[in-house]
């Protein structure tokens, strides 16, 4: 949720940072302010009225005292209508807020300077591509293909079980994902995260907090009964660990990481795009989250862009990173720079990561602050990565180390696997 400080005070720019999510909000972030002039002019007057019948309060006992019968007569009739005042102006302040947040929680956060404008994946820039594309052999098999045939993946049983959408692994195909699981944890323990295990149902709280609620309501599997809803990702009960805290300035910054299942009603998905392990309602990520201070946000966001880089070096995967449009990124966020995989079979690239800077858009959701050293606390920035999504990954290390003699394994993952080929 953007703050209202930085709309009083960038109301221009921030109109002109949300036209490049194809947005013209400047009427949006007009009606805000005026609402909240309003709210400040309500406040005024209340802390006013309070004050004074505070004041009266302590001066009627005194009047009595001294014998001012009538003074003190007039003075408690004053308090009376005081009080009903205060009502009516507590009870308005209370409507007022309301709206107002209803109001700023509409509203995306602001794409940063960096950031292209456009509407859809279209106009995204690709600021990097690392790897060889290179032909496959004659015979070389989409990744669906290849799990039937090497007994790795059970899309028919996940069908049977549950529904489609929710695959069984098993023999190497489960081992192949246990592995992944542990590098990538180790690699992000070794660069320095936290290790978490966290719930996989969150409540209705964290999922406003990290944005999810309301943007995302129709995406997520709700548990009607409990409101609970089943994580979309480990970043929304990782990032609220620490909602509500003021974490000291020597604690920063926090670089935390999990492993979780994930889940995701994809509504509307059909096609190509989710054939095999393109596109799941369950499926397993490790996650990456980071809490800093403002003027540490950006260098951060650098620092796992390079790390989510390193870990598909070490797999030996093509990919490119882009810089996402405005149009093509997510509600929360001020900038995204997505990883793509060439998947060899399929002959095109395939999503495997965001990381993102949310600066204090979520933070300000959920009241994640600082202390810093004059005492005075500030909100945080928040930032997260996939580090990594594992269906597409596995997808691209079967497609694209297919050989005539079977699926090489990167020596980087050999440790974790315990072999070195399927």
């Amino acid at each position: 949720m953007l703050e209202i400080t930085y709309l009083r005070e960038h109301a221009q720019e921030a109109a002109a940072g949300l036209k490049k999510r194809g947005l013209d909000a400047e009427q949006s972030i007009q009606d805000i302010l005026k609402l909240d002039e309003l709210r400040r002019q309500n406040q005024n007057e209340l802390d006013q009225a309070l004050a004074e019948s505070n004041q009266i309060s302590k001066e009627i006992g005194l009047l009595y005292k001294e014998g001012k019968r009538e003074e003190a007569d007039k003075a408690k009739a004053r308090t009376a209508e005081l009080k009903d005042r205060i009502k009516e102006l507590q009870q308005e302040q209370e409507q007022l807020k309301n709206s107002l947040d209803q109001d700023l929680v509409a509203l995306p956060n602001v794409p940063i300077d960096i950031v292209p404008a456009g509407k859809s994946e279209a106009d995204n820039e690709e600021v990097k591509r690392v790897g060889e594309i290179k032909a496959m052999p004659e015979g070389a098999k989409p990744h669906w293909e290849l799990a039937e045939e090497l007994k790795l993946i059970r899309f028919d049983l996940g069908v049977k079980i549950t529904g489609a959408g929710f695959p069984v692994y098993q023999g190497k195909g489960a081992r192949l994902q246990r592995a992944l699981i542990n590098f990538f944890l180790e690699e992000n323990r070794n660069a320095g995260f936290e290790e978490y295990q966290p719930p996989l149902m969150v409540n209705e709280d964290s999922g406003f907090g990290t944005g999810q609620l309301p943007d995302k309501e129709g995406q997520m599997y709700h548990v009607t009964e409990d409101k609970l809803y089943a994580i979309p990702t480990a970043e929304v009960p990782i990032t609220n660990i620490f909602r509500g805290d003021i974490i000291e300035d020597e604690d920063l910054p926090i670089k935390a990481t999990a492993y979780s299942a994930c889940f995701r009603r994809e509504a509307g998905s059909y096609g190509k795009d989710v054939r095999g392990l393109n596109r799941l309602h369950q499926f397993d990520k490790v996650e990456i989250v980071c809490l800093t201070k403002p003027e540490d946000s950006m260098p951060m966001l650098d620092s796992m862009v390079e790390h989510v880089a390193g870990l598909l070096e070490k797999l030996e995967l093509p990919y490119r990173i882009l810089r996402l449009c405005g149009g093509d990124m997510g509600f929360t966020s001020a900038i995204t720079y997505d990883f793509e995989v060439w998947s060899a079979a399929q002959e095109r690239w395939l999503e495997v990561s965001s990381v993102s800077n949310f600066k204090t858009f979520q933070t300000n959701r959920m009241k994640i602050r600082y202390r810093g050293e004059d005492k005075k606390t500030q909100l945080l920035h928040s930032l997260n990565g996939s580090a990594l999504a594992l269906p597409r990954i596995v997808a691209a290390l079967l497609e694209n180390h297919q050989g005539e003699d079977g699926i090489r394994i990167p020596e980087a993952l050999q440790a974790f696997t315990g072999f070195d080929k399927i």
